[in-house]
């Protein structure tokens, strides 16, 4: 087999490796950097898969390696992250342990995605790496502003089990959730191409919104893929 049918693989190793340490960085309470090995295993899984369509070079065993890497680096990692910002915040017992159902509910959500044939374009529930991004910059945040109105959110139980529940349902939920995987062929009046155009829009005015009110670069993120979920979850209940 040709080198360049490698290249594919190497990278989502790579994914694999970022959240590995991503990991090894949270259980050690060094968020920021945790969280920047999560950004780096999301830089990786895009790009996996983006080289993967260029070279044709799609493989059973890609695919497979794909979900392990996705399941350490946007299951164990936001996960491990989350569980300590509620550690810092004082929580100690069994409700400590409430974020660790990231886990479980992302890999049953990656397991549903690799034997969901209607997923190949777009996405029926939310996507493991958005539930990362999600988790990952609230505890950064939380993390990084320690006068923030947020700070206490994470010592709160009914916090904790809310925010935890309603990631774990939306990703084993059939709500449909576009990608922003734009292909060729995809029509420019289609209204999910409207809603990616309209989704980077508001991620512009979210870099903009936090840069004039002086707020931590990881509430753009946060505020993104918050109003990613609402967009989706408003267009599924409305166009029944």
């Amino acid at each position: 087999m040709k080198i360049v049918k490698h290249i594919p693989n190497t990278i989502t190793s790579m994914n694999l490796l970022c959240g590995t340490i991503g990991v090894i960085c949270a259980l050690d309470g060094r968020l920021g950097i945790a969280f920047l090995f999560m950004l780096g295993a999301a830089l990786c899984d895009f790009c996996d898969g983006l080289c993967a369509r260029m070279l044709n070079a799609y493989s059973d065993v890609g695919k497979e390696l794909d979900s392990l890497a996705d399941l350490v680096s946007f299951g164990v990692l936001p996960a491990m992250m989350f569980r300590e910002t509620v550690l810092l915040a004082g929580v100690t017992g069994i409700i400590s342990y409430v974020p660790l159902l990231l886990v479980v509910f992302s890999a049953l959500r990656l397991a549903k995605f690799n034997i969901d044939e209607t997923q190949a374009e777009n996405f029926r529930g939310l996507a493991t790496p958005a539930s990362a991004m999600l988790t990952g910059s609230f505890s950064y945040y939380v993390f990084s502003s320690p006068d923030s109105m947020m700070t206490g959110w994470p010592g709160s139980p009914a916090f904790i089990i809310l925010s935890t529940a309603a990631l774990s349902a939306l990703m084993v939920s059939r709500i449909p959730m576009f990608s922003m995987k734009f292909k060729k062929g995809v029509k420019t009046e289609s209204p999910l191409y409207r809603m990616r155009i309209t989704f980077i829009g508001i991620f512009c005015v979210c870099v903009v919104l936090v840069a004039l009110l002086g707020l931590n670069w990881s509430m753009i993120i946060l505020l993104t893929f918050l109003i990613y979920v609402i967009m989706n979850v408003i267009n599924a209940l409305f166009s029944r």
